[in-house]
């Protein structure tokens, strides 16, 4: 007699959450060593794992990293994207996108995004195509909403690629000096950034 398909969900979720578990775990050790100076060795050791048993769950030391970074931009969608894509407003759009992506970069919580940010490159062949089109699209996200945002006479007449790399540039450096226990609160370094970036350009009322 075949099992009802209930009987195979809690293995088939405990097996997801313990894949989950080494991205993240994996990504925290790229993140403080970097890719290059990360062993797989040292991953299967903080996964309490010996190395065989990694390789059960993991292909190879790339497809690890296309993995942890897939899950990173599937982060950033959800918490990112999906959240501001329905504003009306160019400019609300584009402030509560700055906002959400900078307490996803500060939070701490998703070091998947950081390694996006730094290790992207590490990538070969199809693995570094398929991240950069999924990086691209939020790239041609921004250029659409600047783009937006001029016609409607909401911010002044710039380029609308100049301006989406520059918000880009001043997101993603973040990583590099924030610290969570520094003099600015994160609630505080997102309404500051807003006010420099938008200030230059956005139209007054």
């Amino acid at each position: 007699m075949s099992k009802p398909a209930g009987d195979n969900a809690v293995p088939a979720e405990t097996a997801k959450k313990r894949h989950r578990e080494i991205l993240r775990t994996a990504a925290q050790l790229i993140c403080q060593q970097g890719y290059g100076g990360t062993s797989m060795q040292q991953i299967a050791e903080a996964c309490g794992l010996t190395k065989a048993g990694l390789y059960h769950h993991i292909r190879s030391k790339e497809h690890l990293l296309l993995e942890i970074m897939n899950d990173g931009m599937d982060t950033f969608e959800e918490q990112v994207l999906s959240q501001v894509l329905p504003i009306a407003d160019p400019v609300e759009r584009l402030r509560k996108c700055m906002d959400k992506h900078i307490r996803l970069v500060t939070g701490g919580r998703d070091k998947e995004i950081t390694i996006i940010l730094h290790e992207s490159a590490t990538l070969t062949g199809d693995a570094q195509i398929q991240i950069n089109a999924r990086k691209k699209r939020y790239i041609r996200f921004l250029e659409s909403s600047f783009t937006e945002a001029v016609r409607d006479g909401r911010i002044r007449p710039i380029n609308p690629k100049v301006a989406a790399f520059s918000f880009l540039g001043t997101v993603n450096w973040i990583y590099k000096w924030f610290r969570p226990d520094g003099e600015i609160p994160e609630d505080q370094l997102s309404r500051h950034m807003q006010e420099l970036f938008f200030g230059g350009i956005e139209r007054s009322s």
